[in-house]
């Protein structure tokens, strides 16, 4: 089982602006541009990349969707932060 992974996120606070921003990605548009635009986190400056990580670093929402969810193929995750859209790049 993986115990690290990297992953891009956008992160808002409605769940209607999560699902436009991943209607978009859907439609063609890049991640990175999408995160700068209007992510709330600060990784919004590096086009949402959280880099590598280890497993149970994150919440605990995010921590399961980056370890369980498809690789490559944007998500819907919400927790006490915000909606997320997450993207996992790779799982190690």
């Amino acid at each position: 089982m993986a115990s690290t992974a990297s992953a891009l996120h956008i992160l808002v606070k409605h769940k209607e602006q999560a699902q436009d921003i991943l209607e978009q990605l859907n439609k063609g548009a890049k991640f990175q541009t999408l995160a700068k635009k209007y992510s709330s986190c600060p990784s919004a400056k590096k086009g949402g990349s959280l880099g590598e990580f280890k497993k149970g670093t994150m919440v605990p929402a995010f921590d399961k969707a980056c370890f369980t969810g498809e690789v490559l193929t944007p998500m819907l995750v919400k927790t006490k932060h915000g909606w997320h859209i997450v993207k996992v790049l790779y799982r190690t």
